[in-house]
């Protein structure tokens, strides 16, 4: 049957098209209240759907650089350790070209090159074991880090430097012990190794804290961002529970005025 062969009242069909729009309403609020959002798409309001997506890419943009920073922090402090562990060895040799130095006894001295020898090769053993996955930064790597969403735009680069035995100068201090003041001669060669060392790890320490540091602001940043996209989408949820009640109310009270207006055509039937 088509609509054309149906003839409503003037009041029916005002009253139906009331319960349709409460109907929309319902449905709309209902939405809301079921996303937690009064911008579900660009239907609803295209000036804020569409800044709120804006800064919800940037936010995930900037949330990808983290993983990154993190990687880094932890190829810069595996670094850092493997200094201290060098530092440590170098102490360690200082000691025994002390002990040389301060003796006139062959066998000792001899005894005290082995060692010295020995501590050597684990300097360069434990400056090749100090990477974290493929970088190492003691073998002169190099690590570049990403801060901006877009490539290129701000960036890091952290250049390493060789660790070993031999770029650091302490094969040389192991030369004929026995002679003297070859001994003595090694303890400047393990001072300027210690003072190499200690200004490469300040140069990675202020790296880490340039990374650190940027970790810090991107979190604040995807905090802000994602705030503000939640400003603009979010539903007053208090509000949204009020309108469902009072359209529920409405539904009920345009139904009733619905029957109502119907008693007219109604009441035709009285005549039979």
């Amino acid at each position: 049957m088509s609509l054309s062969n149906v003839t409503l009242t003037a009041g029916m069909r005002n009253n139906l098209l009331t319960l349709q729009g409460t109907a929309d309403l319902l449905k709309q609020t209902q939405q809301r209240l079921s996303s937690g959002k009064s911008v579900n798409s660009a239907l609803d309001n295209p000036t804020s759907f569409f800044a709120a997506q804006d800064s919800m890419n940037r936010a995930g943009d900037l949330s990808s650089r983290k993983d990154a920073m993190s990687e880094a922090v932890q190829t810069i402090q595996a670094s850092s350790n493997g200094i201290t562990a060098i530092t440590s060895l170098i102490n360690a040799a200082k000691s025994l070209a002390s002990s040389a130095s301060a003796t006139s006894d062959t066998l000792s001295q001899m005894t005290y090159e082995s060692q010295f020898l020995q501590i050597t090769s684990q300097i360069t053993t434990l400056a090749s074991d100090a990477g974290y996955r493929g970088t190492n930064l003691l073998t002169d790597g190099t690590l570049s880090i990403e801060f901006a969403p877009k490539a290129g735009d701000s960036k890091l680069t952290v250049t390493g430097f060789k660790a070993n035995a031999t770029s650091l100068g302490v094969t040389s201090a192991a030369v004929n012990w026995v002679v003297a003041g070859n001994a003595s001669s090694a303890l400047t060669y393990m001072d300027t190794a210690l003072t190499t060392l200690r200004a490469k790890s300040s140069v990675l320490a202020g790296n880490l804290a340039v990374i650190t540091t940027r970790q810090d602001f991107t979190d604040n940043m995807i905090n802000t961002l994602s705030t503000g996209a939640d400003n603009l989408t979010l539903a007053d949820m208090n509000q949204e529970g009020a309108n469902m009640l009072m359209l529920q109310t409405r539904q009920s009270l345009g139904t009733t005025a619905l029957s109502l207006s119907s008693q007219a055509a109604q009441s035709v039937l009285r005549l039979f």
